[in-house]
C-alpha cells in the first residue's frame, strides 16, 4: 500500500508510546509527537485598553507583562482553523519550516 507521509503524521520514531495533549479548539486528546504545536505570546490586556493602563498606573516606564503560552492543537481543527494548510502531493515533500514574517522594529 502506498504510503502519504514517511513519518506517518508522527514525530515518534522508536518511542512506542507518547503521553497525550489536549486540543486547544476540540478537547481532543492527540499523541503529543503528533499534534500541531503553536508557541503563543500575547499582551495581558487588550491594545484598546493599553493606553488607559499606562495612563492609570503610578510607576514610570512600567512595562505590562506578556502571556506564554504553548497551544496543542489536532489535525482536523487546525485545519479547520486555518493554522495549517493541505498542501499537494509535491509541496508535502517540502521539509522547510515556512518562511516568518517579520515585523520592523519601532
Amino acid at each position: 500500500m502506498t504510503k502519504k507521509r514517511r513519518n506517518g503524521g508522527r514525530n515518534k520514531h522508536g518511542r512506542g508510546h507518547v503521553k497525550r495533549v489536549p486540543c486547544a479548539l476540540s478537547g481532543r486528546f492527540v499523541p503529543k509527537d503528533k499534534a500541531i504545536k503553536r508557541f503563543v505570546v500575547r499582551n495581558i490586556v487588550e491594545s484598546a485598553a493599553i493606553g488607559d493602563m499606562q495612563e492609570a498606573t503610578a510607576y514610570d516606564g512600567y512595562t505590562l507583562p506578556k502571556i506564554y503560552v504553548k497551544m496543542y492543537y489536532c489535525v482536523d481543527s487546525a485545519v479547520h482553523a486555518r493554522i495549517v494548510r493541505v498542501r499537494s502531493v509535491a509541496t508535502r515533500r517540502n521539509r522547510a519550516p515556512p518562511r516568518r514574517i517579520r515585523r520592523p522594529r519601532d
